[in-house]
């Protein structure tokens, strides 16, 4: 078992920048790929990006590249979003998952067992 814990989040005007911080516990992370998504209400919740057990690795989705940035503390079992240049479509519930036997893309949620409760990020404009 794997519990994540998800912080950080919070009301940011726009342009301003935050940084999220998944903390796992209960078993390493050392050797999972670690991803973010967010949702809003009434959509899909949806891939931001993730980064490989190596942290050599790294995806993110197009409307976020240049302005997030994933990274991981393996001594720390933590993984961070660091949010640049916050838009208000960046507004959403960010969750943090895990997964280990990977079918495919970074990207599809089916690939990830283990998830946080969420974040809420506010971005005003």
């Amino acid at each position: 078992q794997v519990q994540l814990v998800e912080s950080g989040g919070g009301l940011v005007q726009a342009g301003g920048s935050l940084r999220l911080s998944c903390a796992a516990s209960g078993r390493t992370i050392s050797n999972r790929v670690m991803g973010w998504f967010r949702q809003t209400p009434g959509k899909e919740r949806e891939f931001v990006t993730a980064i490989s057990w190596s942290g050599v690795s790294t995806d993110y989705t197009d409307s976020v590249k240049g302005r997030f940035t994933i990274s991981r503390d393996t001594a720390k079992n933590t993984v961070y979003l660091k949010m640049n240049s916050l838009k208000p479509e960046d507004t959403a519930v960010y969750y943090c998952a895990t997964g280990s036997r990977f079918i495919g893309s970074y990207r599809s949620k089916a690939n990830y067992d283990y998830w946080g409760q969420g974040t809420q990020v506010t971005v005003s404009s």
